[in-house]
């Protein structure tokens, strides 16, 4: 692939996945060849520091002048409502989620994009999954807004690649886990919010029970196989849908012990409350090996290894924002 020809457009710039990889795809393309939108503009966020689009993707119109501007040859669809604050809204959620892929899909049909990221989630799954080593392809029957707007939308990205022949790709991604954005309403969310009330030195009340194991994913490994599977070649991309990507499963207990290894004073409080029943829904563990299979997916990173780092990343930043 030729990086100096791409022009990118991320949608959902300034959210916990938009904005570390709108920074590793400007690093990898070029500052000037990435274009960061969002409906909004976050103060002191990395998607500033580069071209910058205010764009709501329901704005079909909006959509296509900045298309059309940029000269756009990738799209990555980041815009969405998660599963927690989806269930405030549900039909609100499906707006979004739904109607902004659409937009997303019918523009790169006229516009003749060449390729095109959307992210599914393992909320695509339901109670009725196989819940140890969840399997590519298996029972799909959601129970939230959230994975129900997934689920179709996997299937509106197989649709549009078959009948216009859209290169849209997609993962099926876990909980992710990051320390540069604040968490964004999902119910793995819970794995981020702990590291910071363990280093602001108060309890953390978790609304998960100690042993609610989650397929999750440090942000490093999930931001790099993005990467991968947008830069591998098509051929090698056998699934249509999303592809199932796997990194850690833990539980709250675990997690909690983990950080209690740095931080020994550290406590945690179980108030499991409405966000239990939609993980009770999910898998414990994901079975990925089409995608190491299909364009070589490793995840690098341990429980250990990526709370080690949580820690020492947050205690930088936590300590800038107290100068």
């Amino acid at each position: 692939m030729d990086n100096q020809k791409e022009k990118i457009l991320v949608i959902g710039a300034c959210g916990q996945l938009g904005s570390e990889l709108t920074e590793a795809l400007r690093d990898a393309y070029g500052e000037s060849a990435v274009i960061a939108s969002d409906v909004h503009l976050p103060p002191d966020n990395q998607c500033v520091r580069g071209p910058f689009e205010k764009l709501d993707v329901l704005d079909a119109r909006r959509l296509g002048d900045v298309l059309g501007k940029y000269r756009i040859s990738q799209v990555y669809v980041l815009a969405a409502v998660l599963s927690a604050t989806g269930e405030k809204n549900p039909k609100f959620a499906w707006n979004l989620n739904m109607n902004g892929l659409l937009h997303v899909l019918d523009a790169a049909v006229e516009k003749h994009i060449s390729k095109v990221f959307w992210p599914s989630s393992i909320a695509v799954f339901g109670p009725h999954t196989p819940a140890e080593r969840t399997p590519q392809h298996t029972v799909t029957d959601p129970n939230t807004v959230y994975g129900i707007s997934k689920q179709a939308g996997e299937l509106w990205c197989s649709y549009y690649h078959a009948k216009h022949g859209i290169d849209v790709r997609s993962l099926r991604y876990p909980g992710l886990i990051g320390y540069r954005a604040m968490p964004g309403g999902g119910t793995t969310d819970y794995a981020v919010d702990i590291f910071y009330k363990a280093l602001e030195g108060v309890p953390f009340p978790c609304f998960l029970s100690k042993d609610t194991y989650l397929p999750m994913m440090y942000m490093p490994d999930a931001i790099r196989a993005t990467l991968e599977l947008m830069e591998a070649e098509a051929n090698r991309i056998q699934i249509r849908t999303s592809y199932n990507l796997g990194g850690i499963s833990f539980s709250p207990a675990e997690i909690a012990q983990a950080i209690q290894k740095h931080i020994p004073d550290f406590q945690i409080i179980y108030q499991p409350d409405f966000r239990q029943q939609i993980a009770d829904s999910w898998p414990r563990s994901i079975d990925d090996s089409a995608a190491r299979q299909d364009w070589g997916w490793e995840p690098a990173y341990s429980l250990e290894q990526m709370t080690a780092d949580m820690i020492l990343n947050l205690r930088k930043k936590m300590g800038a924002v107290e100068v």
